[in-house]
């Protein structure tokens, strides 16, 4: 067995990382814009990003459960608790993240149109306060999405320059171990 992920996991992690960085702050500058055809289309710009971080999630929750990970390095058993947990929370975020908003989308009356092209159902019908509440539940869930970011990557870096293992080279190929 290899120590490092497969190409395929490897895209989809780098691809979905870098739709969720744009995504977050594209998020919080919009939030608070006067309504505007520019804000509407920040929003379109938005759901786009999460639409296709839902979709390649699947792809790569279909790719994880056919192809297993290489196996964590000599690590403290708490480590490969938390590595663990993490990794499951952020799956459970980048499916439940898009589809918060695609809900809350649904609940306010607004239709989700991928690319501006093909038109998604509404999940829930229109209503005001179960608007609100799902807008709730999704900036909770990106909050919570940015502390695990925040510890994913710290902990990766710590492994990386503190640990000098491989856990990081693991997800880029090309970098070499630090020791």
């Amino acid at each position: 067995m290899t120590n490092r992920y497969t190409r395929t996991a490897i895209t989809l992690h780098w691809t979905i990382a870098l739709l969720i960085f744009a995504a977050f702050p594209l998020g919080v500058y919009m939030h608070d814009l006067p309504l505007s055809p520019n804000k509407l289309q920040l929003y379109s710009y938005h759901k786009w990003i999460g639409v296709t971080i839902f979709l390649l999630a699947v792809l790569r929750m279909a790719w994880r459960i056919t192809h297993r990970p290489p196996p964590l390095p000599g690590m403290q058993r708490w480590e490969k608790i938390a590595a663990h947990a993490t990794h499951y929370l952020l799956y459970v975020l980048i499916f439940a993240i898009p589809l918060s908003g695609w809900l809350m989308s649904s609940a306010k009356g607004v239709q989700t149109v991928w690319f501006g092209v093909l038109p998604l159902p509404n999940l829930v019908s229109k209503s005001k306060e179960l608007g609100e509440l799902l807008k709730e539940v999704h900036e909770s869930l990106n909050f919570l999405m940015l502390g695990l970011v925040f510890a994913h990557v710290g902990a990766a870096l710590k492994h990386h320059f503190i640990e000098r293992d491989d856990i990081l080279a693991r997800m880029i190929p090309s970098l070499k171990r630090t020791s």
